[in-house]
């Protein structure tokens, strides 16, 4: 009985398999910078994409039907990414948007999407591109997965306030997230009770900001907060040790990652930042509903596909995940009727993924508050979780 009952269900798997592969496959675009300045975001967070679609296809699709995967590279360019969302609607006729991971990409394409109706799930950090009026536009058609940087300013804010540290100095990229992050950083400051006393800022691209940090010195802030993402984040840490500045610095929430520990060297030690619970996950308590869902994550990633080899496990790296499940879930509820599948995405509620417990709302579409980030600090090159 044992071995007809272990064949019969083996039998319905197959089958059930076979069913996917035989279906209507759902396309769904995924586009990130697997070329250019961000490649190294942009293509892990693609080998995630396959990853998770995969699973979702073994476990039977999306209603029977498989998703089928259409990849496209911004090449870290506006004008590229452009042209791969035009691909996605006019040719490939895709479901749903996936990405891009930048958020000058993002804004590129933000009015396309609106205009054509197609929802869309990017993994950028500014706010912008689910922020409306003037001339951000609408954002009836467009989520995104990581943490808003309104929200990592808080996480870090509401940190400096219980350590009772007034006095801030800003060091923020030019960028289109640098520009965001300083906006915010700017807007909450006082809520906090916090005085910026120093603003200096640096092209994403610039080798050296130890003019930009001498000035901020002379101001004797309590903390340095520094807001951009890749290589010029762990250059500003060096300069901060080079120039033997003894106050603290603290990065933004885009930083999280081992290549970070890796460019900075020893000059990271000690530094702080607002990072989705991934990064310390072994830390966190039994009783967080995130740990389980991590835990297979991490699992999948590291001894399953082994990424972790060429590319080690950051705080960037589940953004795709939660943006497709949340994406897979709503299909599963409403089909792939546009406005249908729109209206189901923006009703999602309790969804725990791996960098939140997401909301959504017709006036919030990330859906996470300050309670889905940790404050971890590096000691001997680890991520250590403070709270």
């Amino acid at each position: 009985m044992r071995r007809f009952g272990l064949f019969a269900l083996v039998a319905l798997f197959l089958l059930s398999v076979a069913s996917v592969q035989g279906a209507e496959p759902i396309k769904i675009g995924a586009f990130y910078s697997l070329s250019g300045p961000a490649a190294a975001i942009g293509t892990p967070t693609k080998l995630v994409t396959q990853m998770v679609v995969e699973k979702i296809n073994k476990e039977g699709g999306i209603n029977g039907r498989p998703i089928e995967l259409v990849l496209g590279d911004t090449e870290s360019e506006p004008t590229k990414a452009v042209m791969v969302v035009k691909k996605f609607i006019n040719v490939d006729k895709v479901a749903a948007i996936i990405g891009p991971d930048r958020t000058d990409l993002g804004m590129a394409v933000k009015k396309l999407v609106e205009e054509a109706g197609i929802p869309t799930f990017m993994t950028v950090g500014g706010d912008p591109v689910i922020m409306g009026g003037g001339p951000l536009g609408t954002f009836k058609w467009v989520f995104k997965s990581p943490q808003r940087s309104s929200t990592a300013v808080e996480k870090l804010y509401g940190y400096l306030q219980k350590q009772k540290l007034t006095k801030i100095a800003l060091i923020t990229a030019s960028d289109g997230f640098g520009k965001d992050g300083k906006g915010w950083l700017e807007k909450l400051a006082p809520k906090y009770g916090l005085t910026i006393v120093g603003d200096e800022s640096f092209n994403p691209k610039d080798t050296d900001m130890t003019s930009q940090l001498t000035k901020l010195s002379t101001s004797n802030p309590d903390a340095i907060v520094c807001w951009t993402i890749g290589p010029a984040g762990a250059i500003v840490s060096k300069n901060v040790k080079q120039l033997n500045i003894k106050t603290p610095l603290f990065q933004c929430h885009g930083l999280p990652d081992p290549k970070y520990v890796e460019l900075a060297g020893a000059a990271s030690e000690g530094n702080m930042m607002p990072s989705t619970k991934l990064m310390a996950w072994e830390q966190l308590p039994d009783s967080d509903p995130q740990k389980k869902v991590i835990k297979e994550f991490v699992h999948l990633y590291n001894d399953v596909y082994k990424y972790n080899k060429e590319f080690p496990i950051n705080t960037h790296s589940g953004y795709a995940w939660d943006a497709i499940y949340i994406v897979a879930d709503a299909m599963k509820k409403a089909g792939t009727d546009p406005a249908k599948l729109r209206d189901a995405i923006e009703q999602t509620k309790g969804y725990v993924g791996i960098s939140g417990i997401y909301n959504l709302t017709p006036e919030d579409h990330n859906g996470l508050g300050t309670d889905s980030m940790i404050l971890v600090r590096i000691d001997g090159g680890k991520w250590k979780l403070v709270e």
